[in-house]
């Protein structure tokens, strides 16, 4: 993905690209148990749906549009924050690891909140 100049909607999709891509390494590196796999499919599919929303964004016919993929990103990040909750404390994955990508869930999670408010004027 390139970024050509700093703009806070290009910087989000790259920011959450780069999440996923971290998202992918953290999780080869996990156990491979019969739990681990399932908790891994589903923290896959919730982490890089949040990029991908956002992409879905930009490419929205209108405000309402918009305003909604930002909030099913949202959502794909708050089950994010579930699943690795979940990975950190029922797994034996470094927790140090699982911290810094929950931190990251976090930060992102709370980009995409103040910005639905401010699509949805209510900031």
């Amino acid at each position: 993905m390139q970024n050509h100049g700093s703009n806070p909607k290009s910087d989000l999709k790259k920011r959450a690209y780069h999440y996923a891509l971290d998202l992918i390494r953290f999780l080869r590196d996990c156990p491979n148990d019969i739990i681990s796999q399932e908790l891994k499919r589903q923290l896959l599919r919730s982490g890089t749906s949040i990029g991908a929303n956002i992409i879905e964004a930009q490419a929205s016919s209108s405000k309402k549009d918009f305003t909604n993929f930002f909030s099913y990103s949202l959502k794909s990040a708050n089950e994010s924050k579930f699943w690795l909750c979940l990975i950190r404390d029922a797994t034996d994955v470094p927790k140090d690891k699982v911290d810094k990508l929950l931190q990251e869930t976090i930060e992102l999670s709370n980009i995409l909140g103040a910005s639905i408010l401010t699509l949805k004027g209510k900031r």
